[in-house]
């Protein structure tokens, strides 16, 4: 299963074309394993912490999994052993496309037939197709109970002997329930079609080995922001024999190695094969691979060859299962109808009890009741315990479902078609791709987020500097009119870069400031981007702050041209210089600086040094000026949350240089720990520095991500931050959306263990990083490999002495989860560093199961689909980073600004109708059923019924279901605007105040006592009455008519009453309902129709005789009179006593709906803490010294032009993948 990747901007291919070759890349130099897993440390990425089901499950065939070369493999002249065991690990052959189907790779999947354990690149996501559509909808449809139930009461009526009602009551409603709810799931499925067409016609998308590219050493450069929300660039690198051997279209045709690795699994950080060719065998590890979600950069054509395809591409395995969402208000209510059903059976076994006595006490000797069948009482009860779980059946109601599933469609229609979530940049609307979940949107307490794309928009701005002192880039204002500086005087500019201080560019202009030419030419210099060596001559940085920084320097007239091994050539100001590169000093996360030392023109010696001022200050000179003023910028710089930098000098004499050179050349041959000795070399150079200024780059964050947060916290709602990037951008981030302030305690990951419940939590935010997290998400890990062996009979392999600080048994480790989860949400806010995608899964899923909330997980890259399949609602943002995140979402927009609107207006009012229709769906069908039961007091408990049977089974078809259905779809106790001005109107959604089992059963009684009126009062009014002709209308016909028509009047009144905000939609359906019961009652009861249908039709002309009684309308009046006056005093009393919240808004609405908000006033200015600024402006890894000193990535391709520097500047690959 090979295939050719041709990334961007080669065509890409379609699936057909992916299968049919194979093109490889494979990584010449060693990489050192990552040891997250061993010793946890904030500066690697941390191991991936999970065994697969797939490896666990191996444990019961082939023991514990392996990688294939159990032995160190040399880099090259080893010989193939003739029996190599291709089935110890993953096997792929190139250029062979039948190898994949040979019997040892085939897999049972059911029963004894089989299927080949290579997945293909084709997703299915649809469950349906013509054939299988109606009988698994069906099955599925009656797995639901109440589906279930009323098949089982069909059946029941046509059973001669226990029906009390025809067939169709029950056939027709199950009938309209089914076709409805099956509409629904084929529209839906037919959805899935589509978009599985549009992915699967999309380019082969894999795991691939790097084989050979269009650029020296066949490195490939790669962002991989889907992965691990990385925005800097890294590169792959092939081997060195497929980079010489593997260049053209011929020699790919002929490739047929061998490649033997690892199975696939989720370890994103760890890969390890061997690939067998021409008798000899080599390495591979994952700097020779290139992982389904990397997007190619800088990089015309690379050829590779498909190991891992569709599901089991690691970033998939990351992916988790797709999981069944239900609601919190689906669980209380099938418990709900459960609780129901027992009353039901409850009241059928009372009123069977009743009729076994009253026939042995009256029945059997009532001479005019002998019906000719010689049945004892017993038997007779028991008859009746059938016949009334037919009639009171309703009891348990067979369309709530469908009335939800209506709502809810509609619900997320509003969503789809809210114009105020709609993103005009990209026309992009905002999409619920699910419609069960709308009112979990209005119980949200947690809230778990992405950083990279979800909250930033992963773009750097140079937005003000220090320079000798003088502080650059305030907003200048000209008749309130904002300038923006116009660069076309120089025609290296980039027209994007947008700056708002014209003094600066005066000041440069001028040539009379050396420190600015100094502070910019350093810019110009002191950098490991690349200028790449094509047609285009694009320019790469190291991250998007080294991007930044060199951007604003050829904005300002000092444009770097191109470097080469020992070169840098720069444009200043119009003026062309190259100078020697002495020695490249690179950063790393200890160094927190680097360094260049140049050699100019005329022969000076010069160290130019930028870094976080943590470390810059320990490192000045003295002598230095500017140092007082510069910490006053950066403190200036660091509460408008800017990432700085500090920037010096040192001139170095050639005697100085020359002996410091000699050591470097000795720590750069050490066969110890050279990064060690480097380091030290380092810093007997890196000292006495002269300040020359400082840098704020802006970490742009979406529009609106501050106020978002705040109003969500104004609604009690938790926001954690997860990302794969390092504590201090992640920290930086926090300052900025607001998410941490200055007045917070803050808890780093190596203090959370030490950290008690001594102090106020709610004042504190905790920032966890790798090693913390590790050692809690391992647990989950080890505990799951342990129950699995225990269950094969194993013994897990104890690999590390019992340390004392340990957790002993899986107590104590359950205990450490609850006290880490206790403790973190107790805090104010929660930001998790350095985590793998399936940490932040198993985060989200250690807060759903301690503290049993309603969870919210957003994101817009790969590596979130885990955590948003995990919660209880997924966001997706379709941003920079692909549409898997959009793809495995419920909910999907372009910003995350929208999620305000989004909670707090959809969700709370999704809540509060979905909580409002089920109470008022309870009460009405309460009222409705419960009448049969006060009729069998008076009728031997013999289950006849109280009404008609057409009533019966229109009643909630026609009768009662629109007025209810436009409240659940429309109503709205305030607007949208208060909803978001008022954020406290969410609580009661995460309480769950307004539907629980509290309101069920206010519910049960209300509809309890609605029904007694209904009876009781026209039974009263018909013991002794008389008609206008003489006659006494008090028939049962005639009771059950006025009856009907009271409790149509009653249900249909008390909705009026619970509706908030009225339209003339919900006026007409209220009168609509009332004119269709009378207008279709006296169409039943009509004459025609009687002929027509002689034993279906048996109420002749008794609608016409009773309502024209003036004395039984007073009694329907009455009866519903004294049905709605309790509700209304109760109504009134509880909003005038003891208002809501809701109440209080809603009584000053139109004064709230009139004002304007305040202004926010900006907040004074507070010094900002050191370690805000540690978050400095600087790619956070290892930099690309090693390449450049190389010169490697340096080495031209003929014929190709001079790069114009005019050209947008793209990311570079960072060393540690080297």
């Amino acid at each position: 299963m090979g295939g050719k990747t041709c990334p961007s901007p080669v065509p890409h291919l379609s699936l057909d074309q992916c299968a049919a070759s194979r093109r490889v890349v494979i990584m010449s130099r060693p990489r050192a394993d990552s040891q997250g897993s061993l010793g946890p440390d904030d500066e690697v990425v941390p191991y991936s912490d999970d065994e697969t089901d797939d490896e666990l499950e191996s444990l019961e065939d082939e023991g514990p999994p392996g990688v294939p070369p159990t032995e160190e493999v040399k880099s090259t002249g080893e010989r193939l052993r003739p029996h190599t065991n291709l089935k110890s690990g993953w096997s792929v052959k190139a250029n062979d496309r039948r190898f994949c189907k040979l019997p040892e790779f085939q897999k049972k999947y059911f029963l004894c037939l089989k299927k080949s354990k290579y997945s293909g690149n084709a997703i299915k996501t649809y469950k349906y197709n013509a054939l299988t559509f109606l009988p698994l909808n069906l099955f599925e449809q009656f797995k639901r109970a109440a589906n279930l139930y009323f098949l089982a009461l069909l059946i029941l009526q046509i059973i001669p002997q226990i029906t009390t009602l025809p067939w169709y009551t029950t056939l027709v409603p199950l009938v309209l329930v089914l076709g409805i709810t099956a509409i629904k799931d084929l529209v839906d499925d037919l959805a899935r079609h589509r978009m599985d067409n549009e992915i699967n016609n999309r380019k082969c998308e894999a795991d691939i080995l790097l084989l050979s590219s269009s650029n020296p050493n066949s490195l490939c450069y790669v962002e991989t922001a889907e992965l691990d929300g990385e925005t800097n660039l890294k590169f792959k690198m092939g081997l060195k024999e497929t980079d010489e051997r593997l260049q053209e279209e011929s020699q790919l045709a002929q490739f047929d190695a061998m490649i033997v690795c690892e199975e696939p699994n989720n370890r994103l950080d760890k890969f390890t094969g061997t690939m067998h060719w021409r008798r000899d065998r080599f390495p591979l590890n994952l700097d020779n691979m290139i992982l389904r979600g990397c997007r190619v950069r800088n990089t015309d054509v690379c050829h590779g060859l498909v190991i891992f395809a569709g599901a089991d591409t690691k970033i998939m395995r990351n992916g988790g299962k797709t999981r069944f969402k239900r609601t919190k208000i689906d669980e209380l209510m099938n418990y709900m109808v459960y609780t129901i059903f027992v009353m039901l059976v409850l009241l059928c076994a009372g009123l069977a009890i009743g009729n076994s006595f009253w026939y042995a006490e009256i029945g059997s000797k009532a001479w005019y009741l002998y019906d000719g069948l010689n049945q004892s009482a017993s038997y007779r009860g028991f008859l009746s315990f059938w016949g009334y779980i037919i009639v009171l059946n309703t009891m348990v109601p067979i369309s709530l479902y469908v009335s939800v599933e209506v709502i809810r469609l509609g619900q997320s229609k509003f969503i789809n078609w809210d114009l105020q979530m709609y993103y005009r940049e990209k026309d992009t609307p905002a999409k619920a791709r699910t419609t069960t979940l709308n009112e979990q949107l209005g119980q949200i307490e947690y809230i778990f987020s992405d950083k990279t794309g979800t909250l930033t928009q992963n773009i750097m701005a140079f937005k003000k500097c220090t320079i000798a002192g003088q502080t650059f880039g305030e907003k200048r204002w000209f008749c309130y009119i904002w300038i923006v500086l116009d660069f076309s005087w120089n025609k290296y500019a980039d027209r994007k870069f947008e700056y708002q201080d014209h003094s600066l560019v005066a000041c440069i202009r001028s040539g009379k400031n050396k420190e600015a030419l100094e502070f910019f030419k350093l810019l110009s210099l002191c950098h490991t981007v690349m200028v790449e060596q094509n047609e285009n001559g694009e320019t790469n940085a190291a991250s998007p702050d080294e991007g930044a920084l060199v951007t604003a320097a050829r904005n300002f007239g000092f444009v770097f041209l191109s470097r080469t091994q020992d070169t840098i050539t720069v444009s200043e100001l119009d003026q062309k210089n190259t100078y020697e590169m002495l020695a490249l000093l690179d950063f790393n996360s200890d160094r927190k600086r680097m360094s260049i030392i140049l050699r100019f023109p005329d022969g000076r010696i010069r160290l130019y040094c930028k870094g976080a001022d943590t470390v810059i200050y320990e490192r000045l000179s003295p002598n230095s000026r500017y140092k007082e003023v510069t910490q006053t910028a950066l403190d200036i710089f660091a509460n408008e949350t800017l990432r700085t930098l500090c920037l010096c000098y040192k001139d170095i004499s050639k005697e100085e240089y020359d002996s410091w050179a000699a050591k470097h050349k000795a720590a750069s041959v050490s066969t110890g720990n050279r990064e060690a000795a480097l380091d030290q070399v380092y810093e007997q150079i890196e000292n006495n520095l002269m300040m020359i200024g400082a840098t704020a780059i802006e970490d742009k964050l979406q529009d609106g991500v501050p106020e978002t947060i705040a109003k969500l916290a104004k609604a009690d709602i938790k926001i954690w931050v997860l990302t794969g990037d390092k504590k201090e951008t992640a920290e930086n981030i926090g300052f900025s959306c607001h998410l941490l302030d200055d007045d917070m305690q803050i808890h780093y990951g190596e203090d959370v263990k030490y950290v008690t419940f001594l102090f106020p939590l709610k004042t504190t935010g905790i920032c966890p990083s790798v090693s913390p997290q590790n050692e809690i998400l391992y647990e989950k890990k080890k505990k799951r490999r342990r129950l699995r062996l225990k269950r094969l009979g194993r013994r897990p392999a104890s690999s590390v002495p019992q340390d004392a600080t340990q957790p002993i048994d899986d107590w104590e480790k359950e205990m450490r989860q609850v006290d880490f989860v206790n403790m973190a949400c107790e805090c104010e806010a929660v930001i998790c560093c350095r985590v793998t995608p399936k940490q932040k899964a198993n985060v989200v899923s250690l807060v759903k199961k301690y503290k049993d909330a309603v969870t919210l997980s957003i994101g817009d890259g790969a590596n979130d689909v885990n955590m948003i399949k995990t919660a209880d609602i997924g966001v997706g943002i379709s941003g920079q980073e692909g549409m898997q995140a959009v793809m495995s979402s419920d909910y999907a927009f372009a910003q995350f600004r929208y999620l305000e609107r989004l909670l707090l207006v959809h969700g709370r009012w999704s809540y509060i109708r979905m909580c409002k229709f089920l109470r008022y769906f309870f009460f009405k069908n309460f009222a409705f059923t419960l009448v049969h039961f006060w009729y069998s007091f008076f009728s031997g408990f013999s289950a006849q019924i109280a009404y008609e049977d057409w009533f019966i089974t229109l009643y909630n078809v026609m009768y009662t279901s629109l007025p209810v259905l436009l409240v659940g779809l429309l109503d709205q106790d305030v607007n949208d605007k208060l909803s978001q001005k008022f954020p406290k109107l969410y609580l009661p959604g995460q309480q769950g105040a307004l539907f629980n089992y509290k309101n069920f059963f206010i519910s049960l009684f209300h509809g309890i006592f609605t029904s007694l009126v209904i009876f009781f009062i026209p039974y009263g009014a018909f013991l002794q009455t008389m008609g206008q002709d003489g006659e006494a209308p008090s028939d049962y016909q005639s009771l059950a008519v006025v009856m009907a028509s009271s409790l149509i009047l009653t249900v249909n009144l008390q909705i009026s009453l619970e509706t908030s905000y009225w339209t003339f939609v919900n006026c007409f359906a209220v009168l609509c309902s009332i004119a269709i019961f009378f207008g279709i009652m006296f169409d039943i009861h009509s004459a025609g129709i009687h002929v027509i249908f002689p034993s279906t039709f048996t109420f002749t002309g008794v609608a016409s005789n009773t309502l024209r009684q003036p004395y039984l309308w007073l009694t329907i009046i009455l009866t519903v009179g004294i049905s709605l006056l309790p509700v209304i005093c109760i109504e009134f009393l509880s909003k005038t006593i003891w208002p809501s919240v809701g109440d209080k808004v809603q009584r000053h609405r139109k004064k709230y709906e009139m004002e304007e908000e305040e202004k926010k006033k900006p907040a004074p200015f507070q010094r900002g803490r050191a370690s805000r600024r540690s978050a400095y402006a600087f790619s956070h890894s290892r930099g690309y010294a090693d390449l450049i000193a190389s010169g490697r990535s340096i080495r031209r391709r003929p014929n190709v032009a001079h790069p114009n520097p005019r050209d947008t500047l793209r990311e570079v690959p960072q060393a540690d993948n080297i």
